[in-house]
């Protein structure tokens, strides 16, 4: 038997769906491990003063920290979880799921089921814990998008048959997100509907006027309204004196820990900003805080990470269209540019670059509600890639 034969007939004696192939993207949740664990980490670190003010004074140094680590394992044994659940059972459920996310918008604005705080009505209470609904409305509108984009592909291009039941259906959500109000969510999750629409094939002219009318509307609310006016001032100047210690507080102060930490940072636990100087320093701030503590390179080793995370959610969802499994794609696809969106208005309002809004860093800062829906989309994601990967091996999704 020749040299040739003998290596053919090793090759054809390997069992077929034999493979090195992991099951899971490790790239995608070492990024993910990491950002919760730094978002642990500076939680602790920001908030461990706030057992001293006024606000606090029923928690202690460590209460912010124990309950932002007990979300995260709570948050992962539901990730877990949901790992098990076929993508096919999410676009089957799209409708019931939406409507749910919708119902408990709507309850959150009734008196005596929703919580105010800080004139907001955001929250809803389940026994000694709080959710905040919008979060479970972003990736409700992910799944319900994706799915609408597949209903819809004949009509796709049409604007009676393919936009307007969308945007009334958007139209519905942005009401009651602005009746909280929570403008900050509102933008995050047009942005998310209106890149799976782009991603799914909506005709550019109809796309176009979309965007042209959504951002008017975005400029006459905050046109309209003079508090959301003063933030945009505030911005293009926040040292003026008038504004350095009104409406660009928040702004000012977290320019100024950024400053500070220059390069590598004044080391952990020494940022000054955070001894109640700046505002929401554990929330919509934490990269303030971790710009003074670690410097450029902590900023950097973030922006770093959530570019991975998005890298590979878009990967992920490309290898699934290209096997035809476009409602899988397009969810995959669509958590990137929730955390794409959202981690880009959080940096650059800390950095500056835009408008101050409340809206947290994914993964990263306090908040129940949050890591909760963030480490379920990520688990949905993985389960678009392990699907991949058994098609792959000549399996079945």
């Amino acid at each position: 038997m020749s040299l040739f034969a003998e290596l053919t007939s090793s090759v054809n004696a390997v069992p077929p769906g034999r493979t090195t192939m992991r099951n899971y993207d490790l790239t995608l949740i070492v990024a993910t491990a990491i950002l919760v664990g730094i978002g642990i980490l500076m939680v602790y670190s920001a908030a461990i003063a706030l057992a001293d003010g006024p606000r606090g004074q029923n928690f202690s140094r460590y209460s912010f920290v124990l309950r932002q680590s007990v979300f995260a394992v709570i948050g992962t044994f539901l990730a877990t979880l949901v790992l098990t659940v076929p993508i096919e059972s999410w676009r089957r459920t799209s409708l019931w799921f939406f409507g749910f996310s919708v119902l408990l918008l709507v309850l959150v604005l009734i008196p005596g089921i929703g919580r105010k705080a800080n004139n907001a009505w955001r929250w809803l209470p389940i026994g000694p814990l709080t959710f905040q609904p919008s979060e479970m409305m972003k990736l409700a509108i992910i799944i319900f998008t994706a799915d609408y984009v597949i209903r819809k592909q004949q009509f796709i291009q049409s604007l009676r048959r393919g936009f307007l039941p969308m945007a009334v259906i958007l139209g519905i959500v942005a009401f009651l997100l602005m009746r909280e109000p929570d403008l900050g969510a509102l933008v995050v999750v047009v942005c998310i509907a209106l890149g799976i629409l782009f991603v799914g094939g909506i005709n550019a002219v109809i796309f176009s006027g979309l965007v042209g009318v959504i951002v008017s509307g975005f400029a006459l609310t905050i046109w309209l309204t003079p508090w959301r006016l003063q933030r945009v001032f505030a911005y293009l100047n926040p040292w003026n004196p008038d504004y350095a210690q009104s409406t660009a507080y928040q702004l000012s102060h977290s320019l100024m820990a950024i400053g500070r930490g220059e390069w590598t940072g004044v080391g952990l636990g020494g940022s000054v900003e955070k001894l109640h100087y700046l505002p929401e320093a554990h929330t919509d701030f934490i990269v303030a805080v971790i710009g003074e503590e670690l410097g450029f390179l902590g900023i950097l080793l973030v922006v770093t990470l959530f570019s991975v995370i998005i890298y590979r959610c878009f990967e992920i969802g490309r290898q699934a269209i290209a096997m035809e499994r476009v409602f899988g794609g397009l969810v995959a696809q669509g958590v990137g540019i929730w955390f794409g969106v959202q981690a880009f208005i959080n940096i650059g309002v800390c950095l500056g670059l835009l408008p101050t809004k409340g809206l947290t860093l994914p993964l990263v800062s306090y908040g129940g509600s949050g890591i909760l829906m963030n480490l379920i989309a990520i688990a949905v994601v993985l389960r678009v890639d392990f699907e991949n990967r058994n098609l792959m091996r000549g399996g079945r999704a």
